[in-house]
């Protein structure tokens, strides 16, 4: 691991600025299709009941990013949260979340060198912090990732699609 003291990379201040200037809404869809895609089959019922209708922000602070989103009719739905806070943001920066995916990184860490900021619902946030740690990173692999995408297109076009083997 790396010194959890000074992280290793940053988005460079000219990024963030182009991206602080695109609309919200387009960026939180195309993120919900991801955790629609990857994660919602594998969270267990009770956590999806406490999602229900909660607004969750992640927030890549060197990006000057914000993926606004809801559980709502079984599934994650992109939001528009406008001026209100919602009930949980999750913020840090761009590098520190994608070490937190790779388990590179520990979550109690990042947060007490105050990298990692849970602001809001602290109930929610330990329940979503927790439910994270429990999911087997092989779901992320790119396999499985495929599979996954390759079966949602499956039920998508009401298996009009053969599933795919092998080839002969």
């Amino acid at each position: 691991m790396h010194n959890s003291t000074t992280p290793a990379y940053r988005v460079p201040q000219s990024v963030a600025q182009a991206l602080e200037r695109l609309p919200r809404f387009p960026g939180s869809a195309l993120f919900v299709t991801g955790l629609n895609l990857v994660l919602a089959r594998h969270l267990h019922p009770d956590t999806l009941h406490m999602l229900e209708g909660r607004s969750l922000r992640i927030h890549v602070a060197d990006a000057h990013v914000r993926f606004d989103y809801t559980w709502r009719n079984h599934a994650f739905r992109a939001a528009r949260h406008g001026d209100a806070e919602p009930d949980l943001t999750i913020r840090a920066d761009a590098v520190d979340f994608y070490r937190l995916l790779q388990r590179k990184e520990d979550p109690d860490t990042l947060f007490f060198s105050r990298r990692l900021v849970i602001e809001g619902d602290t109930e929610l946030g330990l329940m979503v912090k927790n439910t994270l740690d429990s999911i087997d990173l092989a779901v992320f692999h790119p396999k499985a990732v495929l599979r996954d995408v390759a079966r949602a297109a499956r039920l998508r076009l009401g298996g009009r699609l053969a599933p795919q083997g092998p080839a002969a």
